[in-house]
């Protein structure tokens, strides 16, 4: 295997061509993203260790947003610098979300029974999807009663509660709740690629420094604080979308089906689009390749102004989709210098174990209201949805089949010939 230290220096455009094929290809969700990557980025083109590798996937894994968006980031940084990083989530994300986005442009112009039915139809697909997801977090993030027990009290709250902005109550309980409860965990493996002081240790090509992760990090806390507050000075602006969504994205712990919940409450009770809409998407999502945040770019296009021109749909749906990536990416740089010691310290993995069991309690709500209940009508409805759910779990059949067999049975279920 080709060291770190030896492995040659590339070229952004030489990134951004790799990264493309994996956006156009990389079906099944982030644990899926990943092994695509281990292999097109490790074992065939040698950018970088094994070990390196894994310490990236550990570190973006313990951090909110996307983990393979976040991964994907660093490893074309580490590969040609900034412009690779940014040539690496371009890659990766821009083929799904010009999907997504002609689906919310072309969506409104269509009419009739058989587009209602494929609509249901992606509406069920995503109480499937949410249903596995749930079902597999909550075997890995709760695995003994402690945790259990903090996943069913945010689950409680967000169905008792009903109202927006509880989630980051959820989270915060969860991370106290952690600290008292879940001491004790083993200790994280730290790989001496990512032990330094900068991104991979003085031998790696391409290094962050403190001084860079410092910035990013004040970034990541004045935006989080700010936009917000402009968003609240000029509502139902580009500027009140940018906030909507980069808080979405800082607060998501657990993969991208978390950021249902978060988006949804931001966005339906507010009035900017339809549950029937927003799960639609949600559920288009789940046929396309790459990473699930690309949903933003559905929602960014289904929320701008009635009537307005393609150019300021994709303006919104580009807005919308670069700030929903953009905290990740931020709190990743972030956090390489911090590796080291959120590994080892008790309280910090405590705590972190906590928000996780909250994470799946929050999303276990999110299954029932609003998901379960605008989109399963009848009998039919659970059984279309139960078997999506079994296709997934079970037998492992790709999402993208199983979007195409829960629209299929929605049609026949409808009578649409």
């Amino acid at each position: 295997m080709t060291t770190d230290a030896a492995a040659p220096e590339g070229k952004a455009g030489e990134v951004f061509r790799v990264t493309v094929g994996l956006g156009l290809t990389s079906f099944g969700g982030p644990v899926a993203h990943l092994g695509y990557f281990e292999r097109a980025y490790v074992r065939e083109r040698r950018w970088l260790s094994a070990e390196a590798y894994a310490g990236l996937v550990a570190l973006c894994q313990m951090l909110p947003g996307p983990a393979s968006s976040q991964v994907g980031f660093l490893v074309g940084m580490r590969r040609a610098g900034w412009a690779g990083g940014f040539a690496a989530w371009a890659g990766f994300t821009l083929p799904s979300a010009i999907v997504l986005f002609a689906v919310a442009l072309l969506g409104p112009r269509l009419q009739g029974p058989v587009l209602a039915a494929l609509l249901h139809g992606l509406q069920l697909v995503a109480v499937a999807v949410v249903a596995q997801a749930v079902w597999s977090m909550a075997q890995k993030l709760c695995p003994e009663r402690r945790r259990a027990g903090l996943a069913l009290a945010a689950a409680v709250l967000m169905l008792v509660t009903g109202s927006a902005g509880v989630q980051i109550l959820a989270l915060l309980g969860g991370a106290a709740g952690g600290m008292l409860l879940c001491r004790g965990l083993p200790a994280l493996p730290v790989p001496p690629s990512l032990a330094g002081d900068t991104f991979g240790g003085p031998s790696t090509p391409r290094s962050v420094s403190l001084l860079a992760s410092g910035a990013a990090l004040a970034l990541f806390l004045v935006l989080l604080a700010g936009l917000p507050l402009l968003g609240r000075a000029a509502p139902r602006t580009l500027l009140d979308v940018a906030g909507i969504f980069y808080r979405a994205g800082a607060l998501v712990f657990g993969g991208g089906h978390v950021v249902l919940p978060l988006l949804r409450d931001a966005l339906v009770p507010e009035g900017w689009l339809s549950d029937a809409v927003f799960l639609a998407g949600y559920g288009a999502t789940q046929a396309m390749p790459g990473p699930l945040f690309t949903f933003a770019a559905y929602l960014g296009a289904a929320m701008a102004p009635p009537g307005a021109p393609a150019l300021v749909a994709a303006l919104w749906s580009a807005v919308a989709l670069v700030f929903m990536f953009l905290p990740g990416v931020l709190i990743a740089l972030a956090g390489l210098p911090l590796w080291g010691w959120l590994a080892r310290h008790e309280a910090a993995r405590a705590a972190l174990a906590g928000v996780n069991a909250a994470v799946v309690g929050v999303l276990g709500a999110a299954l029932y209201d609003p998901i379960w209940t605008s989109a399963v009508l009848s009998g039919r409805d659970v059984a279309i949805a139960m078997t999506g759910f079994l296709l997934l779990e079970r037998w492992r059949v790709p999402p993208l089949a199983v979007v195409g067999l829960c629209a299929g049975a929605a049609l026949l279920s409808a009578g649409v010939p």
